[in-house]
C-alpha cells in the first residue's frame, strides 16, 4: 500500500470514529435529558441528626416518605450542629438554587427572625395552616409566625422536668416529691452531705443541668419581651429567682459547687445516676440515660416546682422545626415532604423511638397512650408540664436580646451585681434596643 493511501485511510478512519464518538454523546446526552425530565424532583434536607442513635431514625423516615409516593426523592445531608444554620445562611446568599438545600431543620425559636429577615420562603401558600395549627403545640405554632404568615412548621420540642431520687428524699424524712422553692431549699439542706470541703452527696442545686433564664420564668410564666412588647425582665419575682439561687450558692460555697460540677460526665459520671444529687433538672429524653445507665434507680419525675404555691409549675422549652430556605429551588415538592414529616404518623414515629417530645400534640398524646410502666409516667409528666412551657423566640425588634440579658444574669449570680442592679441594667439594655429598632 502507498504511503499517501495509507495516510488517507487513517484520516478517514479517525473521522468516522470521531463522528460516532460526537454522534453517542449527543445521543446520551438527550438520552439522559428524557429520563431526567421523567425522574421524581430530588430534594436535598439537611440535618445535624447525624448520632448512631439519631440518624437511623430520620433517615428511615426519610424512606417512608420516598416510599409513600412517586413525585419526590429526598436526600438526607448531615451538617453537625454547630455548621448548618451558618452553612445554610452563606447558601441563601448567595442565590445559587444549585447549592440551597430544599428542607433544613432550624432553631425553632429563630425563626421569626429569619421570616422578618426573608431568609426562609413563607409557607401560608404552601400547607394547610389550619390543619397544621390544629395539632401543632400553641407555644410553638406562635414561634413560627411573623405578621400572619408561616415560615416553618414546628417539629419537636423539649421541656424541663425534676428528676428525684425516692430512695435519697425517703431517707431524708420525705415521702412526696417537692412542689414549692421552698420544698427544694428545706429538702436540698437536710439531704446535703459536706466534708469539709467536699460534697459527699447534694440535694439539689438550682443550675445543676439549666441556666439562671430557666428559673426566671418558672418564677412568673413570661418571656423577657412579651407577645404584647412589653419589657418584663426587673420583675419582683424575677428579683426572688436571683436571689433564691444565690441563697443555694452562699450556703454551699461557690467554689464547692463548681468543684463539685467539674466532676459531671455524660452517662455514667452524671451525678443523678450516680446518686450524688437527689433532684436534677433535665428534658424528658434524660430518662433514656437512666434505663441506660441507672437502672438501679428507684426515682420519679414531675414538672419543676412552683416559686410558690399558686403560681404556676412554668417550664422552658428549645425546639426544632422544619423551614425552606429563600430560593429554595422545589418549595411546593419540600412543603409536600414537611406537612408529612409533620403528621401524625412521622412524629409518632420519631417521639416512640428518641422518647423526644414533638410539636404535633395529637401524636404526642397517641404516644403516651401506648408506652408502659416508666416510660408511660415520665412521658405523661412531660405532657402536663407542657400545658405551662414556654418557648423564647428571638424578639425581631431586639435580635440581640440574650447578649444583652445574659452577661447580666451572670454577673448577679457571681455575685458581682446584686439581683436588682442586674436586672435593672438588662431591662435597661433591652428597652434602650428595642427602641433604637422602632
Amino acid at each position: 500500500m502507498k504511503r499517501g493511501v495509507g495516510i488517507g485511510l487513517v484520516v478517514l478512519l479517525i473521522a468516522a470514529l470521531g463522528g460516532l464518538v460526537w454522534w453517542m454523546q449527543g445521543g446520551q446526552e438527550q438520552a439522559s435529558n428524557t429520563a431526567n425530565s421523567d425522574e421524581k424532583v430530588t430534594l436535598d434536607f439537611w440535618s445535624f441528626w447525624g448520632s448512631e442513635t439519631r440518624r437511623p431514625i430520620i433517615e428511615q423516615m426519610i424512606s417512608d416518605f420516598n416510599e409513600s409516593q412517586d413525585e419526590i426523592f429526598v436526600k438526607h445531608t448531615f451538617i453537625p450542629f454547630g455548621d448548618i444554620w451558618t452553612k445554610e445562611l452563606a447558601a441563601v446568599a448567595s442565590k445559587n438554587q444549585n447549592a440551597i438545600p430544599d428542607v433544613v431543620v432550624g432553631d425553632i425559636n429563630a425563626i421569626k427572625l429569619r421570616g422578618q429577615k426573608q431568609q426562609v420562603e413563607p409557607l401560608n401558600n404552601l400547607v394547610d395552616v389550619n390543619a397544621l395549627q390544629g395539632v401543632m403545640h400553641p407555644e410553638a405554632w406562635d414561634a413560627v409566625q411573623y405578621e400572619n404568615e408561616t415560615y416553618a412548621v414546628p417539629f419537636t420540642m423539649d421541656t424541663r422536668l425534676l428528676f428525684y431520687n425516692k430512695k435519697m428524699l425517703e431517707e431524708a424524712g420525705y415521702t412526696e416529691p417537692p412542689q414549692t422553692w421552698a420544698d427544694l431549699t428545706e429538702m436540698s439542706e437536710k439531704i446535703t452531705v459536706k466534708q469539709g470541703n467536699t460534697f459527699e452527696k447534694v440535694g439539689f442545686y438550682p443550675l445543676f443541668g439549666v441556666g439562671t433564664d430557666v428559673w426566671l420564668i418558672n418564677a412568673d410564666g413570661r418571656n423577657y419581651i412579651t407577645k404584647d412588647g412589653e419589657v418584663t425582665i426587673n420583675t419582683p419575682e424575677d428579683r426572688e429567682a436571683l436571689e433564691w439561687i444565690n441563697e443555694f450558692t452562699d450556703k454551699m460555697g461557690r467554689k464547692e459547687i463548681d468543684a463539685f460540677k467539674a466532676e459531671f460526665g455524660e452517662q455514667q459520671a452524671n451525678p443523678f445516676l450516680s446518686e450524688k444529687v437527689a433532684m436534677y433538672v433535665d428534658v424528658a429524653t434524660f430518662y433514656t440515660q437512666i434505663r441506660d445507665y441507672g437502672d438501679h434507680l428507684d426515682y420519679g419525675v414531675v414538672p419543676l416546682p412552683e416559686r410558690e404555691e399558686g403560681s404556676g409549675h412554668y417550664s422552658w422549652s428549645g425546639g426544632f422545626a422544619l423551614e425552606i430556605p429563600k430560593g429554595a429551588k422545589h418549595p411546593k415538592e419540600a412543603a409536600t415532604f414537611i406537612e408529612y414529616m409533620a403528621g401524625k404518623e412521622a412524629q409518632m414515629y420519631w417521639a416512640e423511638k428518641n422518647f423526644d417530645q414533638v410539636a404535633n400534640q395529637e401524636a404526642g398524646r397517641a404516644v403516651a397512650d401506648q408506652l408502659e410502666d416508666k416510660e408511660k409516667e415520665v412521658y405523661e409528666v412531660a405532657l402536663t408540664a407542657m400545658e405551662n412551657t414556654l418557648l423564647t423566640p428571638v424578639p425581631v425588634e431586639v435580635p440581640d436580646l440574650v447578649s444583652l440579658v445574659s452577661p447580666e444574669l451572670e454577673q448577679a449570680t457571681l455575685g458581682k451585681k446584686t439581683p436588682e442592679q442586674a436586672l435593672q441594667a438588662a431591662e435597661q439594655k433591652v428597652k434602650a434596643a428595642k427602641e433604637g429598632a422602632q
